[in-house]
């Protein structure tokens, strides 16, 4: 039982592990981008948009799933319990307890991955915004 646990646990972090360095990356390169854009380089509106919304579909894709996840884990670690006490034949506090507390880490460990990947989709999203209507501004002079 508990190697089926570990490996759930193993799984589930390890995916949320994985998504949240790669929000992290991607979120960092849109920064450090959006910094040193240079608007007046760009003559078509849809290239300056390409560029600017580059790599944004993936921080809410990833900031939408991870709490599917974190949920997915939650749900296979419970379910491992269970299968832990249907083996043993007794139900025994202390394992059911163990069990569900190792299976919510998942949950939470989705939420903390997901609530920082939509804030900063959303602070990039408007940051888009900013330097497209920057851009306009640019072109009406």
């Amino acid at each position: 039982m508990g190697e089926l646990k570990d490996l759930v646990e193993i799984g589930t972090f390890s995916v949320l592990g994985l998504m949240g360095f790669i929000a992290t990356f991607l979120i960092i390169e849109r920064l450090l981008r959006y910094r040193s854009i240079k608007l007046e380089e760009y003559t078509n509106k849809d290239e300056l948009e390409i560029e600017l919304s580059n790599n944004l579909t993936l921080i809410s894709t990833i900031g939408s799933n991870a709490p599917y996840v974190g949920l997915l884990g939650t749900v296979l670690g419970i379910m491992a319990t269970f299968f832990a006490i249907g083996e043993s034949g007794f139900v025994e506090t202390k394992t059911i307890m163990v069990g569900l507390g190792l299976a919510l880490k998942a949950t939470a460990l989705g939420l903390v991955v997901a609530i920082p990947s939509m804030i900063f989709y959303n602070l990039l999203v408007r940051k888009v915004e900013v330097l497209l209507t920057k851009w306009i501004i640019l072109q009406d002079k």
